[in-house]
Order: structure tokens, then sequence, then C-alpha cells
């Protein structure tokens, strides 16, 4: 079995694509410092695969740490890099803690693909590259605009770390900008876990419905869409996952016409932050208690994919609708409830 490093593996998105790996019949260890994720997370990709995974606890902004693990694991075939921080409002706060974050970790695991010949490397880059985009959907070749939030802009300068690292060794590459992943995997063994209160559309929506938060905030009703509300391309995070491990195999079976390929991932369809709350209600039979508030800044008005040619090329189908992504999303928030009230000696049951 071929050896892949994920890094950011306790994160919402690299646990998903972990299960997804080792479905698919890859061996995978994990690098992330749990700074921002829970280490406990891998019990439950445990429990969907029957297989345990290690993870090192490092810190990929110090090189010595970072060079330790590939020293451990010197047969490790590919990389699928996530490990960064994520949260556009919070970018806009810390600028500089996003720039030092997001890129020295970048530039340290690829020194070390570098130097042990880690051939296969699948960066996570985000459609915050577009910025606000001339026209809708964006396609592969949509020129990129000024990003919007220092986020953006660590995808971009990612990108483009990413292309010139490649333009002088033997790495092959893949770049996958992807949209709004949400959800959770129907096993309901994982899902995501916002650390502190959360910066993304779903899990504020969870919450505020569980109680944990007393109510959420529409950031902006005036934007130039059909309700208002931004228009975002909401994709489910096993149909993410899944991307990732066609990816690795594209670049594994040598399919790549040239050493760094760009894909978009998204569902092909915009929803209203508005209408994601609608069909929230409707699958949950829960009404939500949320305000419309200012605009926030770093948010773009309106992006969703043209996907055709991540089906074309990578062979990737979504299986997940808005329903689907809501549905797993509720019924994560429910578990997790349930597992804290237990823990506290709560009864477990809904108010």
């Amino acid at each position: 079995m071929k050896k892949i490093l994920v890094t950011g593996g306790c994160g919402y998105i690299g646990s998903h694509t972990i299960v997804d790996l080792i479905q698919n019949g890859f061996n995978v260890i994990s690098a992330d410092d749990n700074s921002r994720s829970r280490p406990n997370i891998l019990d439950g990709v445990e429990k969907i695969t029957g297989k345990k995974v290690k993870n090192y606890t490092v810190d990929l902004c110090n090189f010595d740490d970072t060079h330790a693990v590939f020293v451990e694991n010197p047969d490790i075939d590919g990389i699928i890099h996530f490990a960064a921080y994520k949260a556009v409002g919070e970018s806009v706060e810390k600028p500089l803690l996003y720039f030092e974050n997001n890129m020295n970790s970048l530039i340290n695991i690829l020194k070390c693909a570098v130097e042990f010949n880690v051939n296969n490397f699948v960066f996570s880059s985000s459609c915050t590259v577009y910025g606000n985009p001339v026209s809708i959907p964006v396609t592969e070749d949509t020129p990129t605009q000024q990003a919007e939030s220092p986020y953006g802009y660590t995808k971009q300068m990612g990108e483009q770390i990413v292309q010139q690292t490649v333009n002088s060794n033997q790495i092959q590459s893949i770049l996958l900008r992807y949209f709004n992943p949400v959800g959770a995997h129907p096993s309901n063994q994982i899902g995501e876990i916002p650390i502190g209160r959360p910066a993304n559309l779903v899990p504020a929506i969870t919450q505020t419905a569980i109680g944990k938060l007393p109510q959420m905030s529409v950031h902006g009703d005036d934007y130039p869409t059909r309700d208002g509300s931004c228009l975002r391309d909401y994709i489910h995070v096993s149909d993410i996952a899944h991307a990732h491990t066609l990816a690795l195999n594209y670049l594994l079976d040598k399919k790549n016409k040239s050493n760094c390929e760009i894909f978009n991932l998204g569902s092909g369809n915009g929803y209203t932050v508005l209408e994601a709350i609608k069909t929230f209600e409707k699958v949950s039979n829960q009404k939500l208690n949320y305000v419309i508030g200012p605009r926030r800044p770093g948010d773009i008005t309106a992006i969703y994919a043209n996907n055709e040619k991540a089906r074309k090329v990578l062979g990737w189908e979504t299986k997940y609708d808005l329903e689907d992504m809501m549905r797993t999303a509720w019924e994560w928030e429910l578990r997790l409830n349930k597992e804290e009230n237990l823990f506290n000696g709560q009864n477990p049951s809904l108010n």
C-alpha cells in the first residue's frame, strides 16, 4: 500500500479525506499540531475504517520537527497538504498570523518533499483565489482578482509557491480549489468541530439550532442576489474528500498533462445564505433564531463553480445535495450535544 502524508489530518476536511484514502487502499499518516483540531477525531476515523492512523503532533512551521516526520517515514509516496488557518474574518483581524502560519508550513512541507523525493503533491486551495469574480460560474481559467481577505491572499500565494517549486524539480502537483465544504460523514462518526465561535455558516446554523449559540447573524441582506444575502456553492465534505483521492491517483498513475494542474471542486449550484437556512429548517424541523446584520469584511457577493473539468478529467461525481449536507451536519451536531451532555452528567434530550 502506498503511504500518504495528510497534513492537518485531524481537521474537518483532512479527517474525511483520510477515511476516503483508507477506503481506497492507501496507508495514511497525519501531521497536525491540534491547535485548531481535536486528536480524538481519529477515533472516529478508526471506527469507520477499522484502521488506527498515527498522528504526528508537530507544528509544521518548525522545520526540524517537520523534517523529523520524513526521516521516520522515508517511504512517503504522496502528500495532501491541508494544514492552514482558514477563517476569513480572523484573517482580516490578524493578517500576520495567517501569512506566517500558512506560508511557513507550506514552504517547510515542500522543502521536505524536494529533499525526500516525494513527487506527488496535492494542495488544498480555495475559491477565494478568484476574489470577486467578474462572472459566474467560475472555471479554472477565470482570471483571479484581488483577494478579499488575507486568507485568500495566502491561498493565492500558496498556489504560486507550489507552481514555482514544481518547475525546478520532479514534483507533480494538483491545486484543488474548493468552494464551501459542509455536512458530516454519513456514519455520524466524524464531522466539523469549530474551535470557539464558528466562523462558517453551517456550524453557526447547527449550534444556534441546538442552543449553543443564542442567535446567529446573516451578514448582510443588501447584496445584488436573489434575496440580498451572499450566494455560495456548498459542497458535501465527503464529496470533497473523494476528489482528493482521485487527484492523488491521477498523479500516481501519471495521467497529468503538466506538472501543476488546477481543478475546481464545487457542486455547480449557487445558494444564498437565506436559502441554506430555509433548507436546514426543512430537513431538521427546527426554526432558526437569526437576525440580519451588517456585511462582514472579506465577504464577496456571489460565487459558484463550473466543475466540468473535475468531472471529465478526474471522473469526479457529487453524491450529496444541499438537503443531505444540512441533514448530516444536524445529525452530527445532535451527536456532539448528546456526548457533551452525557460527559457533564446532564439529560441528553434536546430542549
